[in-house]
């Protein structure tokens, strides 16, 4: 959904109900590991922290959505769960105007004793673009580095998605630079 305004808590409620029983808009669950036909695929990993410590905070940070924290990217509910399952809403403002795009959390990966945590989510039928996004991060005991992958499989679903994306492109590289600023200013490096 494109707004000419930011949306209100009213827009964004009314928004995160009617996406809580929208199907996914791809297939299969996983296509940001393998790719798709049509399917654009980006990865970008960045050291966002050193030490156990550092991870621990990272898991934390992504468990929280501190990594969307980026001031033209808003995610609702504030502190959703990562469970598979979990409906959230993205918030984006570019050059003047809004969208609201719906995701749901589709699967986990690792656990906060493991050595790699994240999870990934899907667009749902209302988002502006088609796939899939993990949001991971690893620890390296051999070299003491805690690491951020985020690793995207997508195309543009929405008719504006589709005539701006080229600027969609853009976008979705600063979503990725930002996202790391983030979750190192969260875990404190």
């Amino acid at each position: 959904m494109f707004l000419l305004h930011q949306p209100s808590p009213h827009d964004v409620d009314r928004f995160l109900a009617a996406s809580r029983d929208l199907p996914l808009s791809y297939d299969p669950i996983g296509l940001a590991n393998e790719g798709g036909r049509g399917f654009n695929v980006d990865e970008q990993t960045a050291i966002v922290g050193r030490g156990a410590a550092a991870f621990a905070r990272a898991t934390t940070a992504l468990t929280e959505w501190r990594h969307f924290g980026l001031g033209w990217i808003e995610l609702f509910p504030k502190r959703a769960s990562i469970a598979p399952g979990t409906v959230v809403v993205v918030s984006a403002r570019h050059l003047g105007f809004w969208s609201l795009n719906g995701c749901r959390v589709v699967y986990s990966i690792g656990t906060r004793s493991d050595q790699t945590f994240g999870f990934a989510y899907g667009t749902l039928a209302n988002h502006a673009e088609s796939g899939e996004e993990i949001f991971q991060v690893s620890f390296s005991p051999e070299t003491g580095e805690v690491s951020y992958l985020i690793r995207a499989a997508s195309k543009p679903s929405a008719a504006l998605a589709k005539l701006g994306y080229p600027l969609a492109r853009l976008l979705q590289a600063r979503f990725r630079r930002d996202s790391a600023r983030a979750l190192r200013s969260a875990i404190g490096r």
